[in-house]
């Protein structure tokens, strides 16, 4: 059968036998197919054996094999369909090494109609290729695979050839060198980010090192003092001896830690320290915006890029240039939306949106989570090449139950910040501060600003007294987060909830509260008096109970040390509740 130059049969799983499809239609849709396998985030290996896969649906072809070189010149990856860990050695037996080794001298494609015939193939060849079937002719197509003018690969074919096909092997030859050459630049794209990932992990190692070795003496020096952090705990001085050291570089930084724990704060603080401190300090939350607005904001967008563009405008990227860029829960972005970042933070390039104009910056990234990364790329939520690239020197900001030492540092601070807002003149009395520093927090800093704002605005006079704060009046909405939280992460200790003690004087008036009834005798003993739970009815006091025995291990003595009760008290309060005690 004669066809024309732009027609070609389709395999008869995709058509009907004999009918037949022009072939750049067959092309554009491969080509389409393979770009998508192409540009997913997966491992080399696995995504050429995924395009060899694919070829094998669109050609009426046997056998595929994709043969990339190593630096000496030596095959270093053989994969093909169905290629798995430990099968490289399959696909290489079936690898003619004189063919391939043409086509790599050459840079030109092979065509062998019969195999048997032909130079350049040898009986070991043969047999493999024709898989025991002696009597078989066998085809071979092969095309180099280039970066640029280099040749770094093979993509070769193999069919049966009965003399009735209906391929024509020029089509194939210009439809399987288009795919080489997607494929070269694929090889391309990863080899940049395996030298860029290599070159950052030991950019990594080296700033971790200095850090690790670098040693402040008890006596040595001023603390380091920043704008806006409060503190002069171990952990919080150890964190800003550390960004006034990575200040220095242009590293990108990823700080790390839980909500709450003032990461803005930290990075503005690496910006000023730096040599960039003169320039722009640009703060994004990746977050806040949906992903079609994210990317108008951070690269721009040019006037009619879509509805609304009335006028070009700059993106966070272009306005953060010669100064800082801040991503906020960078954890939270796209897939998809990581590729574009990735190109961003790699090449310090980027179009705006509806533009052709290639704009160059100069920024330095510093970026925010409170995710697990690594079990994100693990799962693959997150690219690796992407983590690699923000996770240059990673800083760990240790939570407020870390520093508890700041906390009445940071309480007065929040006061004063308060009373200049409201014209007040309120004061903590020390019993306050207390109550303050046996808190969990789990909301961090961010909470106990909260916490002294609420009880500040409800204070009945100048001084905010223990009393005033919501815990104590058993109100206190992030006790049922602290505990949600300990009873989903299972090893979280249990927050340090403020518990009531022996009744004091008020030196204000409350509203009146109904004496609870004593609680009924267990087993006839007589209940102590002065009981610090009675005042705490049903659930509340029983979860009191369960916290408190929980936090001391199930040791009654310890627990009755807690809630400030002796531990013959506590067995009563145990029994009356129905509480079974805990063997380990």
């Amino acid at each position: 059968m004669n066809h024309g130059p732009l027609d070609v049969l389709v395999p008869t799983s995709h058509a009907t036998a004999g009918a037949s499809v022009p072939f750049s239609e067959i092309a554009l849709t491969g080509v389409y197919e393979i770009s998508k396998i192409l540009a997913s985030p997966n491992r080399l290996e696995t995504t050429l054996s995924n395009v060899m896969g694919l070829l094998w649906s669109f050609m009426q072809m046997r056998h595929g094999i994709i043969s990339l070189l190593a630096d000496d010149g030596v095959p270093d990856i053989v994969v093909g369909a169905g290629w798995s860990e430990g099968s490289d050695a399959r696909y290489r037996a079936r690898l003619p090494e004189l063919a391939v080794g043409q086509i790599i001298a050459t840079g030109v494609p092979l065509v062998a109609q019969n195999i048997a015939g032909h130079p350049l193939f040898s009986e070991a060849d043969i047999a493999a290729m024709q898989g025991g079937d002696d009597a078989s002719t066998v085809s071979f197509i092969g095309v180099p695979i280039r970066i640029g003018a280099k040749v770094v690969g093979t993509l070769t074919i193999d069919r049966i050839w009965d003399g009735k096909a209906v391929f024509r092997f020029d089509v194939d030859v210009r439809f399987l060198t288009m795919v080489a050459n997607l494929i070269g630049q694929t090889v391309q794209l990863h080899r940049v980010v395996a030298r860029d990932r290599d070159r950052l992990i030991a950019e990594t190692h080296r700033l971790q090192k200095q850090l690790s070795e670098f040693k402040v003496p008890p006596d040595s020096g001023k603390p380091v003092k920043v704008g806006g952090i409060v503190g002069d705990s171990p952990a919080i001085r150890s964190v800003l001896r550390k960004i006034e050291i990575v200040a220095k570089s242009h590293s990108p930084v990823l700080l790390r830690g839980e909500s709450g724990t003032g990461k803005e704060l930290f990075a503005r603080a690496i910006h000023e320290m730096s040599p960039r401190a003169d320039g722009p300090f640009i703060k994004v939350n990746c977050a806040a915006l949906p992903e079609s607005v994210l990317e108008s904001e951070l690269f721009g967008h040019e006037k009619g890029a879509f509805t609304g563009a009335l006028n070009a405008r700059k993106g966070r990227f272009e306005l953060a240039d010669k100064g800082t860029f801040f991503l906020d829960e960078i954890g939270e972005i796209s897939p998809a939306f990581q590729a574009k970042l990735l190109r961003v933070l790699q090449e310090s390039e980027f179009e705006r949106v509806g533009g052709t104009k290639t704009i160059k910056v100069d920024v330095r990234i510093v970026t925010a989570t409170n995710r697990n990364l690594e079990e994100a790329v693990a799962r693959n939520d997150f690219r690796a090449d992407l983590y690699y690239r923000i996770s240059v020197v990673p800083l760990l900001l240790p939570p407020l139950r870390e520093r508890k030492t700041d906390i009445p540092l940071l309480a007065a601070a929040f006061l004063e910040r308060f009373n200049a807002e409201n014209d007040r003149k309120l004061t903590f009395a020390p019993g306050a501060l207390q109550v303050l520093s046996n808190c969990y927090f789990p909301g961090n800093v961010r909470e106990l600003e909260n916490c002294v704002q609420r009880t500040a605005t409800l204070a009945h006079g100048p001084v905010i007294t223990h009393d005033d704060f919501a815990c104590r009046l058993d109100q206190c909405l992030s006790s049922v987060l602290w505990k949600g939280q300990a009873a989903a992460s299972g090893n979280r200790p249990l927050p340090e909830i403020p518990l009531p003690v022996a009744p004091q004087t008020h030196t204000h008036p409350r509203a009146p509260v109904a004496e609870a009834e004593p609680p009924p005798p267990v087993r006839d003993e007589p209940l102590p008096d002065a009981y610090p739970l009675d005042g705490h009815r049903g659930a509340a006091e029983r979860e009191r109970l369960l916290d408190a025995m929980e936090r001391s291990g199930w040791v009654q003595a310890k627990a009755a040390r807690i809630l400030g009760i002796t531990p013959r008290q506590i067995g009563y309060a145990l029994k009356k509740h129905g509480i079974p005690i805990k063997r380990f």
